[in-house]
């Protein structure tokens, strides 16, 4: 039987309490609104009851876990680019923070109901499994000592969150190209977490600059609320407030800045290209550029139909906020890629994208995975990593990528099964001495 058919909104996530009595889940109480506050709720089986016991956490329930007593319930939540665990006390529903170190993925309660066991990543350090924030394993110590993987510096401008990443071999001297990376979601965060651009970017030469503007989580449910039916606004304005203050930086190269985005991040990347052309090179990935022919092709109506207000025939918004609205301000060399089986944000819309740059005559790059969704495969991830290396370097003078991203198509980078690098073929060596065949003469 339907135990929530009370709430109209979203449910999901059930776990049994170990004595039996409760079933705990995650809830939203606005329907269809996917980035609704994610609460905590107790549905009691002995009473046929439930009830929100997180009322005190303004941010979204990640995972949760329950004590082995019954009598309280652990949890993650993003709080500030930070991922901590919480304990939920049901008696008196008092909440404490039990962990805050940097980013929890998973997490575990031993039997004693105290001990948690968890897996710990932050931007300079890749996961590892800990326990009491003791690491336990060391997967990635190879990796740390041959790599100078770079920590993030933290700052705030105009109340928005910025990390910022330095290059590898840091010489502060000198000034370096600039790469800010804006979020997909766009109700999501950037966390102080270990990822491949965190690491590719800055060990190519790059400062990398990732902010979390109006609309990210982990800064309260309202300030993630602020970015529907705004999405070429508020956000818009942070992340130029952003860029105002890292080019005062004094190592920045102001005349070798770029930008990166994904998904929502791919559709400010088109944004920016009808509204600022202060950047040198953008890259644009899976990103919304007509939104009125995305809303007709998306395989999520809910999404664009609370973000935007409404549909296309009664809202402004997908008029207003639309980059294709735009094209005749087209001017920065931009990298487009998207994937064919994306039916979040059809692969139609880079195209179109794509189109629009060429008839301005913009310098511009059209990549098209032919099997890849929203989220391409870690291969596909690899080939993203290259062209983006390949189109920064043309544009913004960091270093290449180690190998082209033609030979990455030809299958000559990665063995596609097993994920091993090939070695490139040497020519054979020649030990005679002298040449193998006699010159002509």
């Amino acid at each position: 039987r339907d135990i929530t058919s009370s709430n109209h909104g979203y449910d999901d996530s059930p776990q049994y309490s170990p004595d039996g009595r409760y079933i705990a889940y995650r809830t939203q109480t606005t329907p269809r609104y996917e980035s609704a506050l994610l609460q905590l709720a107790l549905y009691d089986r002995t009473t046929g009851t439930s009830r929100i016991v997180s009322q005190g956490f303004n941010n979204w329930i990640d995972d949760f876990k329950w004590a082995g007593d019954s009598r309280s319930i652990f949890f993650t939540g993003p709080v500030e680019g930070r991922n901590p665990i919480f304990r939920l006390d049901l008696a008196g529903n008092t909440m404490t923070k039990v962990l805050d170190h940097q980013t929890v993925d998973a997490f575990e309660v031993a039997r004693d109901n105290d001990t948690i066991f968890y897996i710990h990543r932050s931007i300079a350090e890749p996961a590892e499994i800990f326990r009491a924030q003791t690491q336990l394993t060391h997967f990635n110590d190879e990796l740390r000592r041959d790599v100078d993987i770079r920590p993030a510096e933290i700052t705030t401008v105009g109340g928005i969150q910025v990390f910022i990443i330095k290059p590898h071999n840091f010489d502060p001297s000198k000034r370096y190209p600039l790469i800010l990376n804006v979020h997909g979601g766009p109700q999501d965060q950037w966390a102080d977490a270990f990822r491949g651009d965190w690491q590719v970017y800055p060990g190519a030469g790059y400062i990398v600059a990732f902010a979390n503007p109006h609309g990210s989580t982990g800064f309260g449910q309202e300030f993630t609320a602020e970015i529907s039916g705004d999405w070429g606004g508020q956000v818009y304005r942070d992340l130029m407030r952003v860029t105002d203050e890292l080019v005062k930086l004094p190592y920045v190269d102001t005349t070798h800045m770029g930008a990166m985005g994904w998904s929502f991040g791919g559709y400010m990347m088109n944004w920016f290209e009808g509204h600022t052309d202060r950047f040198k090179a953008i890259a644009s990935m899976m990103g919304l550029y007509d939104l009125r022919s995305f809303y007709g092709a998306t395989e999520e109506l809910w999404f664009p139909e609370w973000d935007l207000k409404g549909q296309p025939w009664n809202s402004p918004l997908y008029e207003q906020f639309s980059p294709s609205n735009y094209v005749k301000n087209f001017k920065t060399p931009c990298l487009v890629i998207t994937g064919e089986r994306d039916f979040r944000v059809p692969y139609t819309q880079g195209l179109q994208m794509f189109t629009a740059l060429q008839k301005m005559h913009v310098p511009s790059r059209l990549i098209v995975y032919t099997n890849s969704g929203h989220w391409p495969s870690w291969y596909e991830m690899a080939l993203y990593y290259t062209a983006h290396l390949e189109w920064f370097h043309q544009w913004l003078g960091g270093a290449p990528p180690p190998w082209s991203t033609e030979a990455f198509l030809r299958n000559e980078v990665f063995d596609t099964a097993t994920g091993k690098r090939i070695e490139p073929e040497k020519a054979p060596e020649n030990t005679q001495g002298k040449p193998d065949a006699k010159p002509k003469g």
